[in-house]
């Protein structure tokens, strides 16, 4: 089991996702003679997991079932162990489209944080490709590290416990892209830049307030970067419905002019109604997780 590489069957030591329902769901890490305590009952590694196919139905000691999952950074982003405020999947995949981000690409990242966006990355960036990424705070930089060897994608990340503001990302020269996500940005837009390789590169800073922006946005001009455009990524769930809607009434001409009259009125419609599917947009749109401002290093 990897997180950028498909396997079949659950081994021991690896991760599964445990999906309950629609909104629930649970990361487990497989061992010979453990046990998971659902809402469905206990699930025992050893006879349950194991040897099992990723994807299988099992049945818990309660009579209920649960099904095991492959995990993917999707899953991982809505299962994981929250240490910080994390991003989620609609502005993940904006940054990586927008960070051109392909197999092969370096990127630099800081802060780690929960490690929800750097799942993503590596996925996109295997097997070729590096991320190295700062966390400034020790014991979160180390859980990272710690889930990285267990998710088995340490060979595409280094992880350092460092201030990037002051020191900056440890490399110069190699990152096709930078994603930003600290209280103040616009110090580390220097060490981003160095950073960069000499020629091109996308730089990404999320960012709460429009405040902040504005000052990453003033850092990134000064610092001779381009193209500067800034998202408000919000996620409208539609709901669908099935609606009726009454045919208008243009009289009997409108059927078919060359018939008579006494025709046109055997045959005009009563009550015609046409039955469609509609989704309905919500009337309130929950508040924005932040602000994405996007910028390019010029070539030459």
């Amino acid at each position: 089991m990897s997180f950028v590489k498909y396997s079949d069957f659950i081994q021991e030591g690896d991760v599964v996702i445990i999906h309950l329902n629609h909104n629930s769901t649970i990361p487990v890490k497989v061992q010979k003679g453990a046990q998971t305590q659902t809402r469905y009952g206990v699930i025992r590694h050893s006879t349950d997991l194991i040897g099992q196919r990723f994807g299988s139905k099992v049945t818990c000691s309660k009579g209920g079932w649960v099904h095991v999952l492959h995990p993917t950074p999707e899953l991982w982003t809505v299962s994981l162990p929250h240490r910080t405020q994390i991003l989620y999947t609609t502005d993940i995949a904006t940054i990586t489209m927008m960070l051109e981000l392909k197999p092969g690409s370096v990127v630099c990242e800081s802060g780690t944080g929960s490690g929800s966006l750097s799942h993503a990355i590596l996925r996109t960036i295997a097997p070729t490709g590096h991320l190295h990424t700062v966390e400034f705070h020790q014991q979160r930089a180390e859980k990272a590290k710690e889930e990285f060897r267990e998710h088995r994608v340490d060979h595409l990340v280094t992880v350092r416990n460092q201030d990037v503001c002051k020191d900056g990302f440890g490399v110069r020269g190699v990152a096709d892209a930078v994603f930003l996500d600290i209280p103040s940005p616009w110090e580390a837009v220097g060490h981003a830049k160095a950073a960069m390789k000499k020629q091109g590169g996308r730089i990404c800073s999320f960012s709460p307030c429009i405040e902040q922006v504005q000052r990453t946005c003033d850092a990134l001009s000064d610092h001779g970067f381009d193209e500067l455009s800034t998202l408000e990524i919000l996620l409208r769930v539609h709901e669908v419905r099935t609606v009726s809607m009454p045919l208008p009434d243009f009289g009997p001409d409108f059927l078919n002019p060359s018939e008579p009259d006494a025709v046109k009125e055997e045959s005009a419609p009563v009550h015609a109604a046409v039955t469609i599917k509609t989704t309905t947009p919500p009337r309130e749109i929950p508040g924005h997780t932040g602000y994405l401002t996007f910028a390019t290093k010029p070539r030459g």
